[in-house]
């Protein structure tokens, strides 16, 4: 995906949920539910000008950073090989941050016979499977992917910490849906075990092969 269709797709979807939230205005509560907890209760408020503007505007924010980062980045060659695949992460990304938007609203305008976390971890289950596929498509870089610093050393000790971390972000993301089918304090462990876990395994693992390559 090109950058230019990247940038039109994101800022027309945060365009929409703009101009929902002010369509809506009238019908939402002047507090509304922004946190809720393993048991996906509410446990948190947020005034009603946040609840609309608040995520759409973050959204608008990581797209300016997203498409800045590759430009400052001495590797900026290496990140053009996967650009398009970055591209189309950003679209993902922005999908998922205006999705759980939009479950905020429906949630303000009284539907709540869902569970929160059963409506948002099947999505992000799908983005964890995405990042998953990008990481094997990542080359060394300052800003994508896992930048430890013995991947960022190595372009072998990326490579394989990389293919490393594609699998065990697919295999997270299947466990983030497996999770959504269940909701709750369950669905909460499939995912953070699994990335707590991965993230230790991967800096140990790019140690590992850096010293083992160092030694050779």
């Amino acid at each position: 995906m090109s950058t230019k269709a990247t940038t039109l797709i994101v800022l027309s979807l945060v365009a929409i949920a703009l101009v929902a939230g002010v369509v809506l205005w009238r019908q939402l509560p002047d507090q509304m539910a922004s946190h809720w907890n393993a048991n996906d209760e509410v446990d948190g408020y947020m005034s009603k000008s946040k609840g609309v503007f608040l995520m759409p505007l973050i959204t608008l924010g990581m797209l300016g950073l997203f498409l800045a980062l590759p430009s400052m980045d001495p590797l900026k060659a290496n990140i053009a090989e996967f650009r398009g695949t970055f591209n189309l992460f950003i679209v993902f990304i922005s999908v998922f941050m205006l999705y759980i938007h939009a479950l905020t609203l429906a949630w303000g305008l009284g539907y709540q016979n869902f569970k929160m976390s059963a409506a948002m971890l099947p999505l992000l289950g799908v983005l964890f499977i995405f990042i998953g596929y990008m990481l094997r498509q990542a080359k060394r870089n300052f800003f994508i992917g896992i930048r430890t610093p013995w991947t960022l050393s190595s372009d072998s000790v990326w490579d394989k910490t990389h293919r490393l971390g594609s699998v065990l972000f697919m295999a997270s993301g299947v466990l983030s849906i497996v999770g959504g089918l269940f909701g709750g304090a369950t669905a909460i462990w499939l995912i953070f075990i699994p990335l707590i876990g991965s993230t230790l395994a991967l800096v140990v693992y790019s140690y590992l092969l850096y010293r083992n390559e160092t030694k050779a």
